[in-house]
């Protein structure tokens, strides 16, 4: 007979969002000039500059990447729902290396922008791979995932005032209010000021 128990979801860790000197650490963990280590760097500092998706920053393709407007086309985001999003000038400056290598290995628009030596793209699983030991190399004890790339440049975003309704149509939320509870969950800090502010005045 069948338990009629119903098993437990997977428990979700909360998210850890990253210091700027964690991801510049995690940048730097990169050593040499290889194909490999040009491409990598780039492709940390794109994920942390735009807070893209994973599989939407593998989707994206040279063409896509619109320097003088410092803009990114989005093509296959979540649900299928296409976007355009910003990107700062020193997350373009890191891109130049790879643009350039790139160029250099005559891989052109119709190989993925973050791709292999022979143009093929990048998986996800890769990705997944190489965060954890880049952390590891840096002696970043915090778990380093793409995701946490995203909500690092979310968090980022907040802390520098940008307005909710900006910060919704970068990550691609299709509505306001999800962002709000992305924000809540993973920058909690008006909650934790305004109580940390707080004075108690005891007698003896």
């Amino acid at each position: 007979m069948p338990s009629s128990t119903r098993r437990k979801p997977a428990r979700r860790l909360p998210p850890e969002v990253l210091t700027t000197e964690e991801v510049n650490a995690l940048i730097a963990a990169i050593h040499g000039g290889t194909v490999a280590a040009v491409r990598n760097r780039a492709l940390i500092a794109f994920l942390y500059r735009t807070g893209l998706r994973i599989s939407e920053a593998l989707a994206v393709y040279p063409k896509d990447i619109d320097p003088h407007r410092s803009a990114v086309r989005v093509l296959h985001g979540m649900g299928g729902r296409a976007r355009t999003v910003g990107i700062d000038a020193a997350g373009l400056a890191m891109l130049t290396p790879w643009l350039e290598r790139r160029q250099a290995m005559k891989l052109g628009d119709r190989h993925p922008l973050f791709c292999t030596c022979w143009g093929t793209p990048l998986t996800t699983a890769y990705v997944r791979r190489l965060l954890p030991q880049l952390a590891a190399n840096a002696g970043i004890t915090k778990r380093v995932h793409a995701h946490g790339l995203r909500h690092t440049h979310a968090s980022e975003l907040r802390e520098e005032g940008i307005d909710i309704g900006i910060i919704s149509k970068q990550l691609g939320h299709a509505d306001i209010s999800t962002t709000a509870r992305y924000l809540d969950h993973i920058a909690p800090w008006a909650v934790v000021e305004r109580i940390s502010a707080r004075r108690w005045s005891r007698t003896r």
